[in-house]
């Protein structure tokens, strides 16, 4: 599967969370603030990325993520909204990247670039050994 013949450059989705104590960096280390973890803030981007192209996707066809560039910009406490947008700004044979953004009601409080891998479901399970 080539992603050129069904990914376009533009697509886009956006998701809204309200930042639940588990995704913060006080529920992970001891002594931290209860704000919302890097690590959990890439995987919303992450995870609006997929959703900007998997409806798009050939059966048996997922994608996986290979890249991200982020920073983080301010902190947010658990309980406020945060609104991920991403949107496909390049696409190669089997590579789509995105430029991404996360937002709470007050600023932007994360952007960069993420990547993900075009890949054959049944043939990566095989290879790995998993369902």
């Amino acid at each position: 599967m080539d992603a050129r013949e069904i990914i376009k450059i533009g697509m886009s989705a956006e998701r809204t969370l309200v930042v639940p104590p588990e995704r913060t960096v006080g529920h992970f280390v001891q002594g931290m603030p209860m704000v919302y973890a890097t690590p959990m803030m890439i995987l919303e981007m992450e995870m609006t990325s997929g959703d900007a192209i998997n409806p798009h996707l050939e059966p048996g066809w997922i994608t996986v993520g290979t890249e991200v560039d982020i920073r983080h910009l301010a902190a947010t406490p658990a309980g406020a909204v945060v609104r991920t947008t991403a949107r496909v700004i390049a696409v190669e044979r089997r590579l789509i990247r995105f430029e991404v953004e996360a937002f709470d009601d007050k600023r932007r409080i994360g952007e960069g670039r993420h990547a993900r891998g075009l890949v054959n479901l049944a043939s990566f399970n095989q290879r790995f050994g998993t369902r």
